[in-house]
């Protein structure tokens, strides 16, 4: 059988309010990544995305990022290995507690943005933060790019690791994710997303935009909700891997 997870960070606002689109992805995907206040989110939000999760049977998942709200995450910092480990632990260990005081348990672990980039490729930032995961729940499993620096260092520390690939974004010579300032960085038709995705989880391969074929793992696939079609795409994504008998379902 074959059978992936379909993941979505959430919880990317601020306040008692939730993204409608949250709530509405929710029914689509398997796990949640939910902010943890550093580049989106506070406690309030962290705290009704968790309720919201947990009543949608949606597995939990901490998304960590840099402490840049302005740039949403998404600049690079020059961090050491030390810096990221703190910051990996203040914000997993926060979500942590709400977790625990609505009844739930976490699950994985999945940082955000810029600095789930620079991990993919930065060694020492790559083991800081498996570390820090490690050393506060060593039964977390950690989420990164396939075939990344990231998965590498959890898996050498002891984690469980899911490789994971993106619906909606293309993919360079080398692995990694063609970045958001050029043109060709996203993919905005769910037809081609669909194929996309399930041609890396049944084939094990992408298509490059250099139009090569390479090997990569998909265990779990990234859908983003905050585009302008993200509930259409989410719906259409999930449909069509189902259709073309892909089993979607959490890790257990």
């Amino acid at each position: 059988m074959v059978k992936v997870d379909l993941n979505c960070d959430m919880g990317e606002s601020f306040g008692t309010y939730v993204k409608g689109t949250d709530e509405q992805i929710l029914p689509y995907v398997t796990s949640a990544n939910i902010a943890c206040g550093f580049h989106a989110g506070d406690a309030s939000t962290m705290r009704k995305t968790v309720k919201l999760a947990l009543g949608h049977n949606v597995r939990l998942g901490a998304h960590p990022g840099l402490q840049d709200l302005i740039g949403f995450g998404r600049r690079s910092m020059d961090l050491s290995f030390d810096e990221a480990y703190d910051l990996v632990q203040y914000q997993v260990g926060a979500l942590m507690g709400i977790v625990k005081a609505e009844g739930g348990h976490l699950q994985h672990v999945k940082a955000h943005g810029a600095l789930y980039n620079m991990a993919a490729g930065n060694e020492e930032i790559a083991n800081g933060i498996a570390k820090a995961v490690y050393d506060i729940d060593d039964q977390l499993i950690l989420f990164g790019l396939a075939g990344s620096k990231l998965i590498e260092a959890g898996e050498a520390v002891g984690l469980q690791t899911a490789s994971e690939v993106f619906a909606d974004r293309t993919y360079q010579n080398n692995g990694m994710l063609t970045s958001r300032r050029e043109a060709n960085a996203l993919i905005e038709d769910v037809n081609v997303a669909s194929e996309q995705v399930i041609h890396m989880v049944t084939e094990h391969t992408v298509k490059t935009v250099q139009s090569k074929d390479i090997a990569i793992q998909a265990d779990t696939v990234c859908i983003h909700g905050d585009g302008a079609h993200a509930l259409a795409f989410a719906k259409q994504v999930r449909e069509q891997v189902e259709a073309a008998g892909i089993t979607v379902q959490a890790f257990k």
